[in-house]
């Protein structure tokens, strides 16, 4: 019925492929009028040309305290800063490379009126010394840009998306909204895929990442899947994505336990190791092979019932997620949980590493199911919550318009392609 219902909806809005791409010249030449008007002296909600200006990077062995001496700050202000507003700005843990600006005075004091600590490209912390002291955190006017992007893949999804300039994130964010309907380390030539996602923009112009996908199409040996970002639990701000027949895309558990590395080694009851001398030895786990210091994720979650070092398995992490199913993470360089603690789905349990019986880094990624080492490649895991049937309506519409949006959205022609549909 929501389908029929979804097909109606289509057919009454119906907007064309050219209405969408006049709305979106129009938007893009609005944007750019806006921008030129907002060029604005101020940064950071001061004007510069009232102060005297360093900016700088912090480096080792600075100090907030002693840059702020070196710009005649008293020390009664200084220790203000350091006690009172520890939870706004903690002066212990400023950070090696990160910009700063300092605003002097134009008088022949030159004493440091702001310190403002860059967090990251959109975040910033102000410290300001005129009057009594006062810290607040704020950010810079972000401008968000939606983008289309199409790719079809010859070898791999990354390059794929890197051969047009696209963010790399997108291609974290396409392997985790499809982890459980596309097999990304066995796609196929010819596999399709769309997304539509927005960047930010500082003053209009200073690139500062991708924002997660919006809407999305895959198409793997041929089966179209689409994926839709939307909030099904307001109150607990939980967004997740669902089909086009309001099907959740997520599992119980992640695909992999580190973010779009690749299987170094699946599971197999009959794998020789070099090792050991490539003898015959039964490998109950997964390898993802990725750097030392890559972040390992718990892939459900659960309580930890194990964090230690045991022979060839190294420093490792077992979780059990309930009376079914449990989870290992093997050679590990180091784990940040302990044992006894509960972690939620996507929560950094620890390091990629090489510690215990390991020809190179990786996690080892075993997986239980009532107490039995299983394949979880091969497990039909249950689905994450579904739509329920009262949003439904409310969602269909929603996607309708992402939907034709999409549709529209051409897949790029290759230059032989391109001759042969002028011949």
């Amino acid at each position: 019925m929501y389908k029929y219902w979804g097909t109606f909806l289509l057919l009454s809005i119906f907007i064309s492929c050219k209405d969408i791409q006049t709305k979106k010249a129009i938007s893009e030449v609005t944007d750019m009028e806006v921008s030129d008007e907002l060029l604005a002296e101020k940064q950071f909600g001061f004007d510069l040309n009232d102060f005297l200006v360093i900016r700088d990077t912090v480096k080792r062995g600075d100090s907030f305290g002693e840059l702020m001496i070196q710009n005649n700050v008293d020390y009664p202000k200084i220790a203000k800063v350091s006690e009172e507003f520890r939870d706004t700005f903690d002066v212990r843990k400023i950070r090696v490379g990160k910009p700063y600006f300092i605003l002097k005075s134009k008088d022949t004091t030159q004493a440091a009126q702001v310190f403002i600590y860059e967090n990251d490209l959109i975040n910033f912390t102000v410290i300001d010394f005129r009057d009594s002291v006062l810290a607040y955190k704020d950010r810079k006017h972000v401008k968000y840009v939606q983008k289309e992007a199409a790719g079809i893949i010859e070898t791999s999804l990354s390059e794929a998306i890197l051969d047009q300039g696209i963010d790399y994130n997108i291609t974290n964010d396409l392997s985790e909204i499809y982890a459980w309907t596309v097999d990304f380390f066995r796609l196929q030539k010819g596999d399709k895929f769309k997304v539509i996602y927005r960047e930010k923009y500082i003053n209009d112009t200073v690139y500062a990442g991708a924002e997660p996908i919006q809407a999305a199409y895959f198409e793997h040996n041929g089966t179209p899947l689409y994926a839709f970002a939307y909030e099904s639990d307001s109150l607990k701000n939980i967004i997740d994505y669902f089909d086009d027949e309001a099907n959740n895309l997520r599992r119980t558990f992640l695909r992999a336990p580190v973010k779009f590395s690749r299987i170094s080694s699946r599971y197999n009851l009959k794998r020789k190791i070099r090792y050991y001398g490539y003898k015959v030895r039964p490998h109950k786990g997964t390898d993802y092979a990725a750097p030392v210091g890559t972040p390992i994720m718990a892939t459900a979650d659960g309580t930890v019932t194990e964090s230690t070092r045991k022979g060839g398995n190294g420093k490792y992490v077992k979780i059990r997620h309930n009376g079914t199913y449990s989870t290992q993470y093997l050679h590990m360089k180091s784990q940040k949980v302990k044992r006894g603690e509960f972690v939620r789905q996507g929560d950094v349990i620890g390091w990629v590493g090489m510690t215990g019986n390991t020809g190179g880094p990786h996690v080892c990624y075993r997986f239980w199911r009532n107490g039995r080492q299983v394949d979880p490649l091969k497990e039909k895991l249950p689905l994450a919550e579904p739509l329920p049937e009262e949003l439904r309506p409310e969602y269909f519409e929603y996607i309708s318009p992402q939907k034709v949006q999409l549709d529209c959205i051409e897949f790029p022609v290759k230059p032989d392609e391109e001759l042969l549909t002028l011949n």
